[in-house]
């Protein structure tokens, strides 16, 4: 994830009324790069901005939000995908997450909550990850300077035996 303080959220929504309350509320949650689609074929032709997390519908006008997830993880896996949708199906959002997204939503009062949860949840797990890279590369880093010095010192200690009062 680019920035993880301040995702690029796509929003796909073929509902203006409900897309346009999804970004209002995103925005009014302080996530300010937030772009709105109304079909899964205009947020697939701009996946060249690398978006951090999708936010869509599971049924969209000319093709399902499986069809997006899998065309649209293909150009980023990294991508993170919730649906928010009003199929209130368990075989679905099972589907939903066999093919690699993050978390399935059912549109009702609290949805747009959760949805802020979701992405708060994203958020941590992208830093935990890249911290957990960090600390891997200094100890990497760490050794290596330690195996250089070791190195140094036994080079100088045989060549220069007199300097280790040897």
């Amino acid at each position: 994830m680019a920035n993880v303080k301040n995702p690029l959220i796509f929003v796909v929504e073929d509902n203006q009324i409900y897309n346009k309350l999804v970004v209002s509320y995103l925005k009014t949650n302080k996530f300010t790069r937030v772009e709105s689609y109304l079909s899964g074929e205009d947020a697939l032709n701009n996946m060249n901005k690398n978006p951090d997390i999708i936010i869509q519908d599971y049924l969209l006008e000319g093709m399902t939000g499986i069809e997006v997830l899998i065309k649209a993880k293909k150009t980023n896996p990294n991508v993170e995908f919730i649906f928010l949708s009003g199929q209130d199906s368990i075989d679905i959002a099972i589907n939903s997450m066999k093919y690699g997204a993050y978390d399935y939503i059912v549109k009702d009062q609290m949805a747009l909550q959760k949805m802020v949860n979701k992405i708060h949840k994203i958020n941590s797990v992208t830093e935990l990850v890249t911290s957990n890279k960090r600390y891997k590369v200094g100890v990497i880093l760490f050794f290596v300077g330690l195996s250089i010095l070791i190195i140094v010192t036994l080079f100088l200690a045989i060549m220069y035996p007199q300097i280790f009062g040897m």
